[in-house]
């Protein structure tokens, strides 16, 4: 019985090109996926080149001062970009995976990201994750949504019913072979991707496996509850394509507008000017006081006296540490509310299967909010860093052949966060056996 009703399906028209659709779609999002990876190697290997001969240049044009030196050199630090990356962009694609700063006022530097076209910030990248959220569902709803009903409106059901020593069983059968038919072209493409993207199969793939065969089955047990219902195949095509429709599209974009009014987070521009407005003003007050203020913050420092001349670089990077500092309450606020708006979004999420899926595929590819934070923090540790180890070579003017510039390399983040298999995977579970549990207990009533 179980072969027939395979063949049956895999031989209808629809079901060939459907699964051919998807199967070709699920490739262009590896090249996409593929095309993203090369292009973040290959900012990275740039980047090198550049901090290496960028440092050597300026080192050997500015040879008398290390204080301008220090004013022009650049030092990068890159947030890494794993292989499973490719399968879910993420935020990847809006804030940058390289952070390249000087040692002067960090506030103006941090929010500087690579130009784009808006229009395609807009779209977004057809990655793996978009086809698994958007396009299986709706293959799934096309594989399912006639199920019971197209054998009632042809006269068929009653012939089946007799036949069929248990009907319900029969049924179950009939949605086995279509999740059997979508698992293995999830899993053959994921497995196309582990040899073309270079993904180790490790902990993080198998949660990313297992987030997406969840994720197909909520769809077919949302068709298997909409199917019990006993309706008509328009009725059963309408409500699932709005089921749809609301769970991918309106209830995320509600959220999002709830979580955006909620945590207003002040604008990274607003926060620029704020350090270079406090910088600016120092130049017109008295400078001592500038100093007594940057003592305050590094007392270490205490021991450089104000140079009695015009201008001293030891005033000149206090004044770009006070700008830092007092634009500190804002960027302290802009950290919190984001935090905020990332941890809100998880809250609701649990109670959204579309959204939890895409927020925990993003979190194991680390191409999160969550991540775009922990990066910008050690952002600051990176630039607080360079910031202690050059000073008191500026404040005693050493020499600028005295400093092996070659050591700087480009450093690297690593985000070791790892992510729980209770938190991504109960929440998917719990809402497939609630709509399997309704849809069996519809069954039993109508057969």
């Amino acid at each position: 019985m179980l072969q027939l009703l395979f063949k049956n399906f895999i031989r209808s028209k629809g079901t060939k090109i459907g699964l051919l659709f998807l199967l070709i779609i699920g490739f262009i999002s590896l090249l996409i996926g593929h095309q993203f990876q090369e292009k973040q190697e290959n900012n990275i290997a740039e980047t090198a080149k550049y901090q290496k001969e960028h440092i050597a240049r300026n080192a050997a044009f500015h040879k008398d001062e290390i204080g301008l030196l220090l004013y022009y050199v650049k030092f990068s630090l890159v947030n890494e970009t794993f292989p499973i990356n490719s399968l879910a962009i993420g935020q990847r694609d809006v804030n940058p995976s390289i952070q390249s700063v000087t040692i002067r006022g960090l506030e103006g530097q941090k929010y500087d990201s690579e130009l784009n076209n808006p229009s395609n910030l807009l779209a977004g990248n057809i990655d793996f994750s978009f086809v698994l959220l958007y396009l299986f569902p709706l293959l799934i709803i096309a594989f399912s949504y006639n199920i019971i009903s197209e054998e009632k409106e042809s006269g068929t059901w009653k012939i089946v019913a007799t036949q069929s020593s248990n009907t319900f069983l029969y049924i179950l059968k009939l949605f086995y072979i279509r999740i059997l038919c979508l698992i293995v072209l999830l899993t053959f493409v994921l497995l196309i991707a582990v040899l073309f993207l270079q993904i180790p199969v490790d902990k993080s793939f198998i949660a990313f496996y297992g987030i997406a065969v969840l994720y197909i089955l909520f769809w077919f047990a949302v068709c298997f509850f909409i199917v019990s219902l006993q309706k008509n195949s328009n009725f059963n095509a309408v409500i699932l394509l709005t089921i749809w429709l609301f769970l991918i599209i309106i209830l995320p974009a509600v959220v999002n507008t709830y979580i955006i009014n909620k945590y207003k987070v002040p604008e990274a521009l607003e926060l620029t000017l704020k350090q270079r407005n406090a910088y600016h003003e120092k130049w017109d007050i008295d400078k001592q006081e500038t100093l007594e203020k940057f003592y305050q913050h590094y007392p270490q420092f205490k021991n450089y006296p104000l140079p009695d001349k015009e201008f001293s670089w030891l005033w000149y990077y206090a004044m770009q540490q006070m700008g830092d500092d007092e634009s500190a309450v804002q960027s302290k606020e802009l950290e919190k509310k984001l935090e905020q708006r990332n941890h809100a979004s998880e809250l609701i999420a649990q109670f959204i299967p579309t959204l939890h899926t895409q927020i925990q595929l993003n979190e194991i590819a680390k191409s999160d909010l969550q991540n775009q934070l922990l990066f910008l923090k050690e952002t600051n540790h990176f630039h607080e860093k360079l910031r202690l180890h050059f000073y008191p070579k500026i404040f005693n003017n050493e020499p600028v052949e005295k400093e092996n510039w070659a050591k700087f390399k480009v450093e690297t983040f690593n985000d070791s966060t790892e992510s729980s298999f209770l938190k991504a995977f109960l929440p998917l579970v719990l809402f497939n056996l609630l709509l399997i549990v309704f849809g069996w207990k519809n069954f039993l009533k109508n057969i």
